[in-house]
């Protein structure tokens, strides 16, 4: 991720913050004039925003920190953290609104002043949508986990008060009160997928993923139309950390091909990766032809001459 990336993203995370506080109040004003549990646990779950918001901006400051002794390949994976914790407070959230809704069943009532809750709720939804649109569309470009897993659970969040909604007025149009806990319940069985989602996702993160298969295929393209000169390359890996992403490989040439010769080679293939994954690192091993090699060839064009 270049400067400018980084610079985008902790933006972003910086507003997030004050953004989920304004819909966490619209949200939890929505419960208040209505004493709805449905919209209760819609505000429950805008207050785990609040301090995944908080977090993703500590995280992704952090993780924006540059290679040191101790951290020689960059503070990238601070960014999966992020995700973890959110994953973990999103499943947090989930029982809270069971705990809340559970008792509403035994003695359910209707709801107060429904129409100006529900436009209150509804207005939240809104900004929630459009913010969750922007955080995913940033977090793919930048590849930022942090930012990513924020727009995922915002999603989750629109589609809960969604939900309610179309609750709520089913409860108003029938007399059914206990739609209203009920409703709550289901909320909270969604809510619970989303946080397991995020946390699978951030955990895979962790664990040293490889690139996706199509992003793997256009570095093995790029090795291929620029490794002229040398006799093959071997043992390719990738892995992913955070926007990081890390490309291995051994390259083999002939026994007597200069050292400054090799080195071009190896220049002119990191600069074709690195159109295909700005800001890619990239480690080439270079290898005599007489070394035996190993694992899975990739195939390059022939030598000249």
């Amino acid at each position: 991720m270049t400067a400018p990336d980084n610079r985008t993203v902790l933006r972003l995370a910086f507003w997030g913050m004050p953004l989920s506080l304004g819909v966490m109040g619209l949200k939890m004003l929505a419960w208040w004039v209505t004493d709805s549990v449905a919209l209760l646990s819609d505000g429950l779950e805008s207050t785990v925003n609040v301090i995944a918001a908080v977090i993703a901006y500590v995280m992704i400051g952090y993780a924006a920190k540059p290679a040191d002794a101790t951290h020689p390949f960059g503070h990238h994976k601070a960014e999966y953290f992020s995700a973890v914790i959110e994953g973990v407070l999103i499943v947090v959230a989930a029982l809270l609104i069971i705990w809340e809704a559970v008792p509403e069943m035994m003695a359910p009532s209707m709801l107060d002043a429904p129409a100006l809750g529900l436009a209150i709720n509804f207005g939240a939804g809104v900004i929630n949508a459009a913010w969750a649109y922007l955080l995913i569309r940033a977090g793919r470009r930048h590849r930022s986990p942090a930012l990513s897993a924020d727009g995922h659970h915002i999603v989750s969040d629109v589609v809960t008060s969604a939900g309610v909604l179309v609750g709520l007025l089913l409860a108003l149009a029938t007399g059914y009160a206990i739609l209203d806990p009920l409703l709550a319940v289901v909320v909270a069985g969604n809510i619970l997928w989303q946080g397991w989602k995020v946390i699978s996702r951030s955990i895979d993160g962790l664990m040293d993923r490889a690139v996706p298969a199509q992003e793997e295929e256009a570095i093995k393209r790029a090795i291929a139309d620029n490794a002229e000169g040398s006799l093959g390359v071997h043992d390719l890996k990738t892995r992913q950390a955070g926007p990081a992403t890390f490309v291995d490989f051994h390259m083999v040439v002939p026994e007597a091909m200069p050292v400054g010769e090799a080195h071009d080679i190896c220049d002119r293939i990191e600069d074709a990766i690195r159109v295909v994954q700005p800001g890619a690192r990239i480690a080439i091993h270079v290898e005599p032809e007489g070394e035996k090699a190993h694992g899975v060839r990739v195939k390059t064009t022939a030598p000249r001459g």
